[in-house]
Order: C-alpha cells, then sequence, then structure tokens
C-alpha cells in the first residue's frame, strides 16, 4: 500500500492534483451548508485547504505557487471582462454618490486597520491579511500576499491566516450591519417604498411613446430637419398617416399635421421630445405592428455574432441605405440604447429591426443572429489580456521605499476592464456568455483558495493559539466601524433610500451573500442596483489599498 500513501502524502504531480481535487470538492460540498440562511459559499475552500495541509497533505511550494497565481489571474480578470462595460457609467446617473460613498467605507477600513496596527503592535502583513478577510476580498489578500512577496522576497503565512480567521464574522459583520441600522434608525419599510416610487420614476436609458403630430410651425418639415431644432437623441421608428397606412420612417420623411409618431427617445428627454412635436396618445405594440395594409411590415430582434461587425458604428454600416429598414433599439446586457448614429456596435448586442421581411432577412445574415457562435469562447482576446496585464503589473511605478508595482492582481484587472471598455475599438470581440464568465471565474478562485489553504495550514493552529484568537475581534472592529460611520451619514445627511443602502454596504465590501440577504430583506432589485453600482470601482480599490497597505510600511 506504499503506492497509496504516496498519492496521499508523497511530493509528486499526481499528488497535487489528488490534494487539489479534494480540498475543492470537499470545499464546495461543504459550501452549501447553511446556517441562518448565511452560507460561507466557495470560501470554505480555504479551510479545508488547512485542514488537510494541518494533516500532512502539503503541495511542492512551486507548483502551489503557480496555481495560486494563476488562479488569481483568472479570477480577476474574469471579474475585469464582467464590469468593464458599465465601469466609466458607474459614475453616471447620480452613481456618483454611491461610488463616493463605498470609496470612504475602503478607505476608514484601511485607516482602522493601520490604527489597529499601532495600537497593538500587530505586524502590518498579518493586518492586512485580517483587512482582506474583514471585508470578505479575496482579491485583495492576493494583492497582498504576492506584493509582500515581491518586495521582501519571501512568503508571509499570517496574511492568509489573518484572512481565514476574519473572514466568516466578516460576512456576519456585514449583515449584522444592515440590521444594527435599520432598528437603530427606525426603518420602516412602508416609508421606503414610498422613496422606492421616487427612485423608480427615473427613465430606463430608452422609451417609446406614441405622439400626434400637432405642431404647425413645423408641418411638412423632414424628420433630419425637426432632429436639428430639437436637439436630442431620439428615432422616430414609424408613421401613422391619418388614412390608417404606417410607413417606416427615415431622416428624409415629411410629417403633416394628424400623423402619428411612434417615437424611441431617452427617459430624460422623453417629456420635451413629446412637447416639441404634439401630444401623446395610447396605442399598442400591435397597433403599430398590424395596422399596414399590406401586411409587410415585421419587426425582429437581431442578435449580432458575427466579430466583423464588432466596434463598427451604424453610420458605417449604412442599413437603413441599403436594405430600407429602421433600426428602433439596441439592447447591450439588458439595457436599451437609443440606436444613434455614433452608436459602436458590440457582438452580443441585440437590435430590433423594423422592415420588410426580405429586409429583414438581409440584415439578420449581414449581422450573424448566431446564438451558436456565441458559445464559441473567445481565447485570444483573454489570453493577450493576460499577457498585457503580467507586463502592466510587472512594471515598477514608484519607490517608496521598494518598487510599487500592481502586480499579478492588479495589472490583469486594470487591462481587463479597459479591454472590455474599449476593447471593440481594436477589433477584440470581449463577448463572454455569463456562463462561460462565471465557469472561468470560479475555476480561479477555486484554485487561488485551495493554494493559499495549503500553504497556510501547517502554522495556523499554532498561529492562534499564540495570541490569534485576538484577530478575531480586530477583524469585527475592521468590517463594522466604517459600515457604520458611512451609513448614518447616507442615511441621515444623504438621504439614501434603505433599500439602496444595503446594496451599498453589500458592494463595499464585495460581498454576494450579504447582498442575497439584502435582496431577500427588500422584495425589489434596489439592493442589486447599489451593489452593481460600486462593484467595479470598490474590487479596483480594495486590490489596489491592499498592496499600497504593504509596501508603504515596509
Amino acid at each position: 500500500m506504499e503506492w497509496l500513501h504516496t498519492l496521499f502524502f508523497g511530493n509528486g504531480i499526481a499528488h497535487a492534483v489528488l490534494t487539489f481535487a479534494l480540498v475543492i470538492t470537499f470545499g464546495i460540498l461543504l459550501g452549501k451548508i447553511k446556517i441562518g440562511g448565511v452560507s460561507l459559499g466557495i470560501t470554505w475552500i480555504l479551510f479545508v485547504g488547512i485542514f488537510l495541509s494541518h494533516f500532512g497533505m502539503t503541495v511542492d511550494d512551486g507548483v502551489r505557487h503557480f496555481v495560486q497565481e494563476f488562479g488569481l489571474i483568472l479570477f480577476v480578470f474574469s471579474i475585469g471582462l464582467q464590469v468593464g462595460p458599465g465601469f466609466i457609467s458607474a459614475f453616471k446617473h447620480g452613481g456618483i454618490t454611491l461610488v463616493g460613498c463605498a470609496t470612504a467605507i475602503v478607505l476608514l477600513g484601511v485607516a482602522t486597520a493601520y490604527v489597529i496596527h499601532l495600537a497593538t503592535g500587530t505586524p502590518i502583513p498579518t493586518v492586512v491579511g485580517i483587512l482582506s478577510g474583514a471585508v470578505t476580498n479575496t482579491p485583495g489578500l492576493g494583492a497582498a500576499q504576492q506584493a509582500y512577496a515581491d518586495a521582501s522576497g519571501i512568503q508571509d503565512p499570517t496574511i492568509a491566516m489573518g484572512y481565514a480567521v476574519a473572514y466568516p464574522l466578516g460576512v456576519v459583520g456585514i449583515i449584522l450591519t444592515m440590521i444594527i441600522v435599520r432598528y437603530a434608525l427606525r426603518i420602516r419599510f412602508e416609508k421606503e417604498d414610498e422613496g422606492l416610487a421616487a427612485l423608480s420614476a427615473e427613465k430606463k436609458l430608452a422609451d417609446k411613446v406614441s405622439v400626434e403630430f400637432t405642431n404647425q410651425m413645423l408641418d411638412g418639415r423632414t424628420i433630419e430637419y425637426m432632429r436639428d431644432l430639437v436637439n436630442r437623441q431620439f428615432v422616430i421608428s414609424r408613421v401613422m398617416r391619418p388614412t390608417g397606412e404606417i410607413i417606416m420612417a427615415d431622416a428624409t420623411t415629411q410629417l403633416n399635421l394628424g400623423d402619428r409618431l411612434w417615437i424611441i427617445g431617452q427617459g430624460d428627454d422623453i417629456e420635451a421630445i413629446v412637447a416639441f412635436f404634439g401630444h401623446r396618445v395610447e396605442m399598442t405594440d400591435r397597433e403599430w405592428g398590424n395596422n399596414t395594409p399590406n401586411s409587410e411590415l415585421i419587426s425582429r430582434r437581431i442578435l449580432i455574432s458575427r466579430p466583423e461587425i464588432n466596434g463598427k458604428k451604424f453610420s458605417d454600416l449604412r442599413l437603413r441605405t441599403k436594405y430600407g429598414i429602421t433600426i428602433s433599439r439596441v439592447n447591450r446586457a439588458g439595457m436599451d440604447l437609443i440606436p444613434y448614429q455614433g452608436l459602436e456596435l458590440q457582438v452580443g448586442d441585440r437590435v430590433m429591426v423594423v422592415g420588410t421581411e426580405k429586409s429583414v432577412a438581409k440584415v439578420a445574415d449581414l449581422l450573424g443572429n448566431s446564438l451558436k457562435k456565441l458559445d464559441h469562447p473567445n481565447l485570444i482576446t483573454i489570453f493577450v489580456g493576460i499577457a498585457l496585464g503580467v507586463l502592466l503589473g510587472s512594471i515598477p511605478l514608484l519607490n517608496v521605499p521598494q518598487p510599487v508595482k500592481l502586480g499579478l492582481a492588479g495589472g490583469p484587472l486594470i487591462i481587463a476592464i479597459l479591454i472590455g471598455r474599449f476593447g471593440t475599438h481594436f477589433r477584440l470581440v470581449t463577448y463572454t456568455t455569463t456562463s462561460a464568465n462565471l465557469m472561468l471565474r470560479e475555476i480561479g478562485i477555486a484554485l487561488f483558495l485551495a493554494a493559499v489553504g495549503i500553504g497556510a495550514g501547517s502554522g495556523f493552529v499554532d498561529a492562534i493559539a499564540d495570541g490569534g484568537y485576538r484577530w478575531i475581534g480586530y477583524g469585527v472592529i475592521i468590517t463594522m466601524a466604517p459600515l457604520i460611520i458611512v451609513s448614518l451619514v447616507a442615511r441621515l445627511w444623504l438621504k439614501m433610500n434603505y433599500y439602496t443602502l444595503m446594496g451599498l454596504i453589500a458592494g463595499s465590501m464585495t460581498d454576494p451573500p450579504a447582498l442575497a440577504y439584502a435582496n431577500a430583506t427588500a422584495g425589489n432589485d434596489m439592493p442589486a442596483v447599489g451593489y452593481s453600482t460600486v462593484y467595479p470601482v470598490v474590487m479596483f480599490l480594495r486590490v489596489l489599498t491592499a498592496q499600497m497597505f504593504i509596501l508603504f510600511a515596509l
């Protein structure tokens, strides 16, 4: 049975593969267990790695370190691709307030950790590990470990130990903060629902409305002439003549008194557009689609799947001129956009095309309209991005006193965000299905947590017995103090809706279990909106501050 002992406690490749497989398997199974409706989820992989390593199932340091860093790169890169398209827009449409509050939570957490270091004498690497666990941010842990190894040339296992000790109560502390704020400020959901109605009054990016044309000053003028006058983004998709005839509209279409217009415009502009043309009338989508005398006018949603279209503008394709169709809406990641001529198209966009059946079919062939093509991953974008990320992360930015680098967490994250936002400008296909992105991300974080746990297990129990139990209290302070302070300011001074505030709290900690609790408590999607608004910026700040904390303290 020597072979069996070697397989479980040896030092070969088979042993390494088996160890990682067992750690990840048991970690995922334990992650399905919920206590009080709360689960530590995939973080159980870390604790299983610590447990097995403590009893002798270790992995060669070189192999373990490679798996750890490569898993981290896969994780942060897939996150960057996901949040990249919305990273800049997070600062728009009122999001600046949420982002500002989330930034304050991040910085207060770092300040609290530093005060604990000064007051207790706990080493900076350990404090940064506790900080990463307290705010439930695994990429920050990876960034701190790599920054310390680059600066000192050695690994410090107490970073991972601090993280492991602080993480469980970090999850609980975030949810507990939501409860404390709710009861301390005597928040009533009935009043929050009234406030939610006001928040929900903000329009979507694209709204459609039926309007009767009554502006006598513009009788007989073309749509192009009127668009220059109103100076707002809108599309007139169809025009119904007083006779009941429905025609597709283009820039040269003349409007006459009594015409009815189907207008798609930005939510904030729609009232002004309606007042400019005439007044609203009630018409259903069916009325607009089925009243055509020749029954040839159809509308169809077409998926852009041809890589050649990626990054091109509507003006480049000249669809209206060539095929006689109208594009009324563009749906990107569940959001409707106004299809103006300068809009750059991306693979994965869905465009609403209005025209004859023959013309619509030709446009579908041009744009691709093949869901099967999108099932194939665009590996070249991923690996080119990883290569550029590693290069960026290795460039010394400052020397105070050690070279400051973005590292293997920060570099790929920034490049992925930039590719997700601007990749179409360089003809890079950045689209990945949600399932493919999630698979890549989960594999990366599972490998990373398993490697970290295996590396930290040998000295974990001794560290806890030697005063490490105090780290639990430090973690609770780092978790809750910044959240409570900023929550009080956001609620009492900024008058933030409690549902949005819960999303801010969960997003500032990038904590999915807290978001799940917030969504279940609220019964609406406002926590998810707040979470997604601050998530990209917070993820970036957590990685950056963890590295800076380590490097400036050395």
